[in-house]
């Protein structure tokens, strides 16, 4: 027994379970801070504050100096009222599906991770024995070892399935709210979501044609060798960062939220906890999907390309300074596109949902198909290099432009808004008519509204 147990314990499970639990809880915390980072921004962005007073003094004068002037504090009171709200669910609700949507959907969020090469390999000392197991399990370390949750065949094809288990638990949550609105909500993300895997999932099918491998180790490999995916395909990285806001339910694609339409979406009925999962489960996986980019198109933790290195992030560098500044890189690269979705939310407003759905069926999945074709040929030919990619991926975007208006014209554009011509308004005056939409009194043009409010000085 002891023999077996020896056998399946080894250095590379020892790491994997501590990259999971440290990951895990990285993301937990980091997820509770880019609400407040969101909310900063949206702040910014509107021309207000933000969260500025909750520090972490807890009303204790001799914890004073902990007092927040930036607000740093907000996340833990947003987490202290989630748990202490009531946490009430509607009458007619099915309670077991409508407490189990909430985990079904913070689980795929959780797991997904656990195949990204967030360090590289390892170098362990040793052997050396564990202090309390170590007569059970044996001498630990000697090996070089993957850092990261799962080094599994399966590779990157394994985050794709478990990205798209998440959409049970928006559906179940929808459905058992017995909510119109919930409901729609659900249908909405449901039909979303499995509209953008397929272009997703082909943006993805391009790069690996290209590297020839689906293990994470490998991808990132190949653009230590031959740059970032970025530029050889950037066509398939503009795809498939949209398609990972689609699958995040952000905006602009987030229809099945919809606050002037449906209220909530599929989350109308939640409060307390049920809710916050929801809403844990959204930037985690914001947070995967954008972890997910960074392997396929930015290198993983390489910045090589940039003129750092290649030393402390080359594949041969396996010290523990090494992997700890492969996992801050990595992990910088992830905030970055983060904050980009965070900036897009608050700059880019809400699309249709019939627009939606024709932009995902008609131009995304079109366009994805002819960069794995164009990538196909390219690969057969053996011109996979940067500037063949290149210029391949222009041509085709010009193709792209100059079909696209023809096919307009044949097939016509109902999703197209149109302006209505209204006799009389700004942009329809009636003949002779002068608009002017300037303003014309003095405070309105004053850059100054308090000093242009004071009476001249005599």
């Amino acid at each position: 027994m002891i023999e077996m147990i020896q056998e399946f314990v080894t250095s590379q499970l020892f790491v994997s379970v501590h990259v999971l639990i440290v990951v895990a809880h990285v993301m937990l915390l980091t997820t509770a801070y880019l609400i407040y980072v969101e909310r900063k921004v949206c702040s910014y962005i509107q021309d207000r504050v933000g969260p500025n007073r909750v520090g972490f003094d807890f009303g204790q004068p001799a914890l004073a100096f902990l007092k927040g002037k930036f607000g740093l504090g907000q996340p833990l009171a947003d987490g202290i009222k989630f748990l202490l709200k009531e946490d009430y669910a509607p009458s007619r609700v099915d309670k077991v599906l409508f407490t189990l949507a909430p985990m079904i959907i913070i689980v795929p969020a959780l797991i997904g991770f656990v195949i990204i090469p967030w360090g590289g390999q390892w170098q362990m000392g040793g052997p050396w024995t564990l202090p309390i197991i170590g007569s059970l399990i044996g001498p630990i370390g000697g090996d070089l070892v993957h850092v990261v949750g799962a080094n599994v065949n399966a590779g990157v094809i394994y985050l794709l399935a478990v990205a798209s288990m998440g959409v049970y638990g928006v559906t179940l949550g929808g459905w058992a709210s017995n909510s119109k609105f919930s409901f729609l909500g659900g249908l909405r993300a449901t039909a979303q979501m499995i509209s953008y895997e397929i272009p997703l999932g082909l943006s993805m099918l391009s790069v690996l044609l290209i590297v020839g491998s689906v293990m994470p180790d490998s991808i990132i490999a190949y653009q230590i060798n031959h740059g970032w995916l970025m530029f050889t395909q950037p066509l398939a990285c503009v795809l498939f960062f949209i398609c990972i806001l689609a699958e995040a339910n952000r905006t602009p694609f987030d229809n099945a939220e919809a606050e002037q339409e449906l209220v909530g979406g599929y989350h109308t009925e939640y409060s307390a906890m049920r809710f916050a999962l929801f809403f844990l489960a959204e930037y985690c996986h914001m947070i995967t999907s954008c972890a997910f980019f960074a392997l396929l198109f930015l290198g993983g933790w390489d910045l090589s390309f940039l003129g750092f290195g290649p030393h402390a992030f080359d594949p041969v560098a396996t010290s523990i300074f090494g992997v700890l500044a492969k996992f801050l890189v990595f992990f910088g690269k992830v905030i970055f596109l983060v904050s980009i979705m965070i900036v897009i939310r608050w700059t880019i407003p809400r699309i249709r949902y019939d627009q939606v759905m024709m932009l995902g069926w008609q131009t995304l999945i079109p366009i994805a198909l002819s960069v794995v074709v164009l990538t196909s040929v390219m690969v057969y030919f053996g011109q996979t290099g940067m500037v063949p990619m290149i210029i391949a991926n222009g041509v085709l975007l010009v193709v792209i432009m100059v079909i696209q208006p023809m096919l307009r014209s044949w097939l016509g554009n109902p999703t197209a808004n149109r302006k209505i011509p209204m006799y009389g308004s700004r942009f329809n005056p009636m003949p002779g008519e002068l608009v002017n939409t300037a303003p014309s009194d003095p405070i309105a043009l004053e850059d100054r509204p308090v000093q242009g409010t004071r009476p001249a000085a005599t």
